[in-house]
């Protein structure tokens, strides 16, 4: 059985834009402020490192690349992050020294072959890389960047916190997929995010209580000056703040724990009482009473069964 009471963490912060090394000691940075918050799961925004490329356009039009941006291209997959590198090894010493559990959101660069994913990476307190999850589907112009997963991304983990589990951003938009994790009874629920939208709060308090679990989700705070210089002509028509945040922590119940976080960079964070998570299932489970499998199933291909820590 889990504990009572799970301290967790939710990292809002400006990544080091198309700085690999720098992103990697930003991280490291932000687990010892987990550690010093007694934070026992720290979740970080989507592809903190290196970056959401908000506003670049990687010079493509349907029908034609150019020069430009294969070069855009290069710097940014250059600056991304390859499970089994130095710079993993860096980040797993760090969470072990630190003993806590961490979600980071990465763009991932495959060992073999070129291709890009964007990853939400699950560490154990030991440091352990415990697997990953690969955006099913990347969003509008994201899928020239980023590569899609399958069935066998939609991981789940039963630790010494809780089942943990998610998915990112408007993947959470997908009905089947947010089901494919409840039926694995995620508890906490991770949704790292470049939504900073005010009716992102909304969706994140649907599935909280849809999925009648906590729901963790973090973004990034950027703004135009925070791109290098190299890139500042590609940003002439975007606004002075690119990504407000709005990083929140919300109950089964849909009550927010922790934020919204506004216009700053900050560590939020909040005591999950399990508790709460019986108590809300007295009324409605989605996979439990509330299901109805004479008239609905679903499967999934190739979903992992959860595994145990």
């Amino acid at each position: 059985m889990p504990p009572k009471t799970v301290k967790v963490g939710v990292v809002q912060a400006t990544p080091a834009l198309f700085e690999l090394q720098k992103s990697v000691d930003l991280v490291l940075s932000w687990i010892e402020k987990g550690v010093e918050e007694g934070c026992q799961l720290l979740l970080f925004p989507e592809t903190f490192i290196p970056c959401y490329p908000r506003g670049l356009r990687f010079d493509a039009v349907i029908g034609r690349r150019s020069d430009k941006g294969r070069a855009m291209w290069l710097d940014y997959w250059t600056n991304s992050i390859e499970v089994g590198s130095p710079e993993m090894q860096r980040i797993s010493e760090a969470i072990k020294k630190a003993g806590l559990f961490v979600g980071l959101g990465v763009t991932e660069r495959e060992s073999v072959g070129g291709s890009l994913h964007c990853s939400l990476l699950y560490f154990g307190k030991d440091g352990t890389l415990l697997g990953k999850h690969r955006k099913l589907k990347p969003t509008g112009l994201e899928r020239f960047i980023w590569g899609q997963s399958d069935g066998d991304s939609l991981v789940s983990f039963d630790t010494e916190l809780g089942t943990l589990g998610g998915l990112i951003c408007w993947e959470n938009y997908m009905p089947l997929a947010r089901t494919a994790m409840y039926q694995k009874g995620v508890e906490i629920y991770l949704a790292p995010t470049a939504d900073a939208r005010p009716a992102w709060q909304s969706t994140m308090q649907h599935v909280a209580l849809e999925g009648r679990c906590f729901v963790l989700s973090s973004n990034q705070y950027v703004t135009k000056a925070h791109y290098p210089e190299r890139y500042q002509a590609e940003l002439v028509d975007e606004p002075k703040v690119m990504s407000r945040g709005g990083s929140v922590i919300i109950s089964p119940m849909g009550d927010i724990l922790a934020g919204p976080l506004w216009d700053q960079e900050g560590l939020l964070t909040a005591e999950l009482n399990f508790e709460d998570l019986i108590k809300s299932k007295l009324d409605f489970d989605c996979v439990g009473h509330y299901a109805r499998p004479d008239v609905f199933q679903l499967a999934v291909v190739n979903q992992p069964e959860t595994v145990k820590v």
